[in-house]
């Protein structure tokens, strides 16, 4: 498999990074307590993680956000710089593209990233999380805890920046 295939292809997996963190975050949320308890009620461990991080969602929302951003960056400098310059040399060879092919390639990269950042990694996930909330709330609690213990330390350093530049505001 060429560079340029393997570099679209994980753009296509962040992507998809992105739209389980995008579910996960709207499926934690909107999941009911009552339907979670029942499922840990029935000995799910998932779903008593997911009571847990729907009971003390900051740390849990702060790491959903600190992924998507990381994510979406990845996926942008990934795509935009790499993948549009293996577009270059086919796009000047259009007339009318020409000497622009490298801004077209560029446009081109980015609104194809974009559209599949929404569909794929926003609307489709969060879609699907409001159709099957406390199911996948449960799938992806555990994994979601774990995420959010290794990612204490930056949602720290980025709550301690937070607050310190409200308060000089």
């Amino acid at each position: 498999m060429s560079s340029i295939w393997l570099e679209i292809l994980l753009v296509l997996v962040l992507v998809l990074i992105n739209g389980v963190l995008a579910m996960s975050e709207l499926a934690v949320v909107s999941a009911r307590p009552f339907r979670l308890r029942q499922r840990a009620d029935a000995g799910s461990a998932g779903a008593e993680a997911a009571i847990e991080l729907a009971q003390h969602p900051n740390r849990f929302l702060s790491t959903v956000q600190i992924g998507i951003t990381l994510v979406g960056i990845l996926a942008g400098a990934f795509g935009g710089a790499r993948i549009a310059r293996a577009l270059i040399p086919g796009l000047s060879e259009l007339p009318l593209v020409g000497g622009h092919s490298e801004a077209v390639a560029l446009t081109l990269v980015v609104s194809a990233i974009t559209y599949l950042s929404l569909v794929v990694g926003e609307l489709v996930p969060k879609r699907l999380a409001l159709r099957h909330p406390e199911g996948i709330a449960a799938a992806v609690a555990r994994p979601m805890h774990v995420l959010s213990m290794v990612a204490r330390p930056i949602v720290w350093l980025l709550s301690v920046s937070t607050e310190a530049l409200l308060r000089l505001l």
